[in-house]
């Protein structure tokens, strides 16, 4: 199946962007989980669709264009949202939640006067068998970024994701860390926007990293196991995808994503359904032997 994929230039494409994609998101998603961010994460990616609708109406349709496009309506939601919060009384999560709904209402308007013809789904789904050589740079890019960035700031980064006020205590600047996660997961967002579209990035964000948090307490195997299983969900994706031509690919990646958390969900060595289930059992068996009366 896959030698078959390969003798295509476009799935050669896909299957490169695909896995720097998956290795990027299922990287930057461990510290999404720890600071509790996935929902902000969802709001930044539904908030991209009127800068791409505004970089398609200036520039038409390239990648460049839509990328700056992109990262300038999330960032402007991101941090009016922000601004919102601290010039009222409303707390940042209803900001967002304001901002985000009408920055994504203008970009499903926006896309009907473009001067190019545009699938709206393109957007919405994504389309990851449809990158060419100049996403293939960006995703790089993004992931030659992210990742050093990340693992560079990981100290304080980790400070703040466990414990914002030792972080303080020690010097580090709990906003700026803040606004560097935000950064970066615009940053890899824009760059999985082609493949996976604004509404399903979330899954490949959050699942990889989800999945492995069910499946450790070491936040380096989290992260770095997110990662490769990002790729790994991709590659699944891209292939089922292939065999079923009527399944999107977007979609596809997300599925074989759930599948493999519903699997960590169920059946987990430790934070797994049942083993849960026979702990309990195994501690009330106890609790009954304990209080049973000693033979005569």
């Amino acid at each position: 199946m896959i030698q078959e994929m390969l003798q295509h230039d476009f799935m050669r494409r896909a299957l490169l962007g695909g896995l720097i994609i998956g290795f990027t998101n299922g990287f930057l998603g461990s510290f999404i989980i720890m600071r509790r961010m996935a929902l902000m994460a969802d709001a930044l990616s539904h908030s991209m669709l009127p800068g791409l609708a505004i970089g398609l109406m200036v520039a038409g349709l390239n990648a460049g264009s839509l990328f700056i496009g992109g990262i300038t309506a999330a960032l402007f939601v991101a941090i009016g949202s922000m601004l919102i919060s601290r010039c009222s009384r409303l707390k940042e999560d209803t900001s967002l939640a304001i901002l985000y709904t009408f920055a994504f209402s203008i970009g499903a308007v926006l896309l009907q006067f473009t001067p190019t013809p545009v699938d709206l789904n393109h957007y919405l789904f994504g389309n990851i068998l449809g990158m060419g050589n100049v996403d293939l740079w960006i995703t790089w890019s993004v992931a030659l970024l992210v990742i050093p960035g990340l693992l560079l700031l990981q100290r304080p980064l980790l400070l703040t994701l466990f414990d914002p006020a030792v972080a303080r205590s020690q010097g580090v600047a709990v906003g700026a860390m803040h606004i560097v996660i935000i950064v970066a997961s615009v940053l890899t967002m824009i760059s999985s926007a082609q493949s996976i579209g604004v509404i399903l990035m979330l899954g490949l964000l959050v699942g990889p990293a989800a999945t492995m948090y069910l499946l450790t307490d070491r936040f380096p195997v989290m992260m770095w196991g997110g990662a490769i299983l990002g790729c790994i969900g991709t590659l699944g994706g891209l292939v089922l995808s292939y065999r079923f031509e009527r399944i999107p690919s977007g979609a596809a990646i997300v599925i074989v994503l759930f599948s493999a958390f519903f699997t960590a969900f169920v059946f987990g060595p430790r934070y797994g359904l049942v083993a849960k289930l026979r702990k309990s059992r195994h501690l009330h068996e106890e609790s009954l032997e304990r209080w049973r009366p000693p033979a005569e």
